[in-house]
C-alpha cells in the first residue's frame, strides 16, 4: 500500500464514523503524506515575518498609511505588541522577524534577523523596483533563514510579512500571473477608502502599462525586479527551501499567496524538483481565506481549501499562527485516538 492508503486505513479505523472529524482527517492525511510516516509530528512550529518597504509607498498613491509604519511595526513586533506576538505566544509558536529591506537603519542589537538588501525598493511607478542582483540576494537569504530553522529542529513553518504598500505589489503579481484584470486583484489593503482605492487602482494600471505586465514572457525574477518587494522576494526563497526540505508549510494570506505564485513560477524553472511540488494542494496547508479582494481567486486558482474563514486581512502571519493549533489537533487524533480494535469497540459491518 502507498503511504496515503496506509494513513487512510489508520484514520478510518479510529473509534468514530468514517469522515466524522471532517477536515482534521484531511489534514492528518496531508501531513502524514508530506512526512511519509504513519506517526507524523509537528516539531518546533515557527512563523517568520519578513519586513520591507516599497518606494511607491512614499508617494502616497497606493496607501493611506505613511511608509514609516513599516519600521514602527517592526519595533512593535520586537516589543511583543502585535497580533502575531499574541497568537504565537498563546500557542507556543516560535517567531522570527526579518528586516528584508526596511527604509530605516535599525540598531544592530535589535533581536531581529538583520538581512536588509536595501533601504526599500525603488518607486516602481517610475523605475524597476529592484536589480536582478538584489532579487537573487533576497531569494538566497530567504532560503538560508529557513535552512537555519530546519537545522534547529523546526519542521512546520508559516510566513508573514509587513510592508506598507505591499498589497499593491501582490495585486500586480496576481494580475500578471493569473492574467486577471487589475480591478479583480486590487483591494483596500490597510484600510483605503473609496477615493483612495480608485487612486490606487489607477496608479497600478499605469504601473502595469509601464512594466508591460500583459506580456507572457516575463520570468519570475524579472517580475520581482519590476514590481516586487524585498520581503516578497525573500519569502519566495523561503518557500523554495521549505518545499525542498519537505517541511509542513502553512500559507497565510494575500501577500504570502502572491509570493507563493512567484515561487511556483521560479520552481518550474529549476532542473530538479521535489516529487510533491506538482501537487500544491497535497504539499501546502492553506491557513485561511483573507478578506482582501483577490485572495479567494488566488486560492481557487491553486485548488486550495483554506482551514479558516474569519474575515481577517491583517497579514503578519496571523492566519498561519491560528491554523497551526488545528494541525496539532489533527496530528493528536491520528497518533493518540484509539482504533476500534485497541478499544474493543465494534466497527461498522
Amino acid at each position: 500500500m502507498t503511504i496515503q492508503e496506509q494513513l487512510l486505513h489508520k484514520i478510518n479505523n479510529k473509534t468514530k464514523p468514517v469522515g466524522a472529524l471532517g477536515m482534521l482527517e484531511e489534514l492528518a492525511l496531508k501531513i502524514g503524506t508530506i512526512q511519509n510516516t504513519l506517526s507524523p509530528i509537528i516539531n518546533k512550529p515557527h512563523i517568520v515575518v519578513f519586513a520591507g518597504d516599497h518606494g511607491i509607498a512614499a508617494t502616497g498613491k497606493v496607501n493611506p498609511y505613511p511608509q514609516a509604519v513599516t519600521a514602527q511595526m517592526v519595533l512593535n513586533f520586537v516589543n511583543g505588541g502585535a497580533a502575531i506576538n499574541v497568537f504565537t505566544k498563546q500557542h507556543n509558536i516560535g517567531l522570527t522577524v526579518v528586516d528584508a529591506g526596511v527604509n530605516v537603519d535599525f540598531d544592530p542589537s535589535l533581536p531581529i534577523v538583520h538581512a536588509k538588501i536595501n533601504h526599500g525598493t525603488a518607486d516602481y511607478s517610475q523605475y524597476n523596483a529592484m536589480s536582478i542582483d538584489e532579487v537573487n540576494a533576497a531569494i538566497e537569504k530567504g532560503r538560508s533563514i529557513v535552512q537555519a530553522l530546519f537545522d534547529e529542529g523546526c519542521n512546520t513553518i508559516g510566513f508573514g510579512e509587513m510592508g506598507i504598500g505591499n498589497t499593491s505589489s501582490a495585486s500586480l503579481i496576481m494580475h500578471h500571473l493569473l492574467n486577471l484584470p487589475l480591478n479583480e486583484c486590487v483591494g483596500r489593503g490597510t484600510g483605503a477608502n473609496d477615493e483612495q482605492l480608485q487612486r490606487k487602482l489607477g496608479t497600478l494600471e499605469d504601473v502595469s502599462r509601464l512594466h508591460e505586465l500583459n506580456r507572457y514572457d516575463i520570468t519570475a525574477h524579472q517580475l520581482l525586479c519590476r514590481i516586487g518587494g524585498f520581503e516578497i522576494a525573500m519569502m519566495c526563497g523561503a518557500y523554495l527551501k521549505a518545499v525542498e526540505l519537505n517541511m509542513v508549510v502553512v500559507l497565510d494570506g494575500f501577500i504570502s499567496t502572491a509570493a507563493l505564485l512567484v515561487a511556483k513560477k521560479m520552481y518550474a524553472q529549476q532542473p530538479t524538483k521535489s516529487p510533491l511540488w506538482g501537487d500544491l494542494e497535497g504539499l501546502l496547508v492553506f491557513a485561511h481565506c483573507s478578506d482582501e479582494n483577490g485572495h479567494r481567486k488566488m486560492l481557487e486558482h491553486l485548488n486550495a481549501k483554506p482551514i479558516l474563514q474569519l474575515g481577517m486581512r491583517l497579514g503578519e502571519g496571523t492566519g498561519a499562527a491560528l491554523a497551526i493549533p488545528i494541525l496539532q489537533s489533527a496530528i493528536a487524533f491520528l497518533n493518540e485516538m484509539a482504533s476500534f480494535e485497541s478499544a474493543g469497540v465494534s466497527g461498522k459491518e
